[in-house]
């Protein structure tokens, strides 16, 4: 279920932000989740593998869409989000909507009660850039 392979990426580069390299330990440990399909799991390596090489760019993309905020500011659980749904939505793995709103979601899960708005304000504002 592409959810829960949002989540184990979600923890992926959760983990990355802390030490600024890949963590194959805990990739192969994510990929054992028997609730992952093959699709799954080769979206969860892509996007892990994508996402680290392009966090500058990721970066900028972000930072440039972020009102009164610094990067640097940014709650980190709220940051990876971002980091991972604006990989999505420049790579258009899945529908806008979709990114979106599962980015929201995960913002329930992880974020504060506060996260969901800013992360759909901050996706909106790169989305329509994008497009």
């Amino acid at each position: 279920m592409r959810r829960i392979a949002r989540e184990d990426l979600f923890k992926l580069i959760f983990e990355f932000t802390f030490y600024n390299s890949p963590n194959d330990c805990t990739r192969e440990l994510l990929l054992l989740d028997e609730s992952l399909d093959d699709d799954d799991r080769e979206f969860v390596n892509s996007a892990y593998r994508g996402i680290m090489a392009r966090v500058d760019e990721l970066n900028e993309v972000i930072s440039a869409h972020l009102a009164g905020y610094r990067l640097e500011r940014v709650y980190r659980p709220d940051y990876v989000i971002l980091l991972v749904a604006t990989y999505e939505l420049l790579e258009k793995t899945a529908p806008t909507a979709v990114v979106i709103n599962e980015a929201v979601e995960l913002a329930k899960k992880f974020g504060t009660g506060k996260s969901g708005g800013f992360i759909n304000g901050v996706l909106a504002k790169i989305q329509k850039d994008i497009a």
